[in-house]
């Protein structure tokens, strides 16, 4: 009889999937992912994009954030707020700044508040995750810094900015999440190889290929 994982088993499951890949592998992931996403309309047409900064085998986005910057586009990282320490912002980066390690070992800019911008005045939220699944369900890190960002769209029926995209390997795909209910469902996840999204983002405009940049 098989039975179900818990959340926590999947997580340390799915953590050493995403670990285990080589460094040429995650290179050639992060050059897929950018040809799955980079000349799609969603990455186009917005103007703030935040994103992240890869850790722990989380699938690397750098790419598209050296492309928007080029492009003119703003570009923020989540940042840990001194207080409330559950609570995190997001700070505009710029091409060469200076980065830190936070108290959770992870890169991020040192804290500017008044180069930081709301998340809901986002256009596209680029988010990490462990796992996924295709109805938009999201297994992250367990500290839920995401989750409470976004608590705010489950008391909104119509806007709902921004557009929440997960980023991940291919490996970190599950056939079925139960979602908490506090967990914030993402309108589409893409991987190295292909899209899991609503039928109206994912056949926009197809899946064109574009050149590393």
């Amino acid at each position: 009889m098989n039975i179900p994982l818990s959340r926590a088993q999947q997580r340390r499951l799915l953590r050493n999937a995403r670990r285990a890949l080589s460094a040429r592998q995650q290179r050639l992931a992060a050059q897929a992912l950018y040809r799955k996403l980079a000349q799609h309309p969603s990455f186009r047409r917005a103007r703030h994009i935040a994103l992240y900064l890869p850790n722990d085998g989380e699938i690397d986005p750098r790419p598209l954030l050296r492309a928007a910057q080029r492009r003119g586009k703003a570009t923020y990282l989540p940042v840990l707020s001194a207080w409330p320490r559950s609570q995190m912002r997001f700070q505009r980066i710029r091409p060469g700044e200076a980065l830190r390690r936070n108290r959770l070992g992870i890169f991020e800019p040192r804290i500017q508040p008044q180069q930081q911008r709301k998340v809901w005045a986002m256009d596209l939220l680029l988010l990490p995750l462990v796992g996924f699944d295709e109805a938009g369900g999201r297994l992250g890190m367990g500290g839920g810094f995401y989750d409470r960002s976004l608590a705010y769209r489950s008391r909104r029926k119509h806007w709902r900015a921004p557009m929440l995209l997960g980023l991940a390997h291919e490996c970190q795909k599950v056939e079925h999440l139960t979602m908490a209910s506090w967990d914030v469902p993402l309108q589409g996840t893409v991987t190295d190889h292909g899209w899991y999204a609503e039928r109206a983002i994912a056949i926009s405009a197809g899946e064109p290929n574009a050149p590393q940049d």
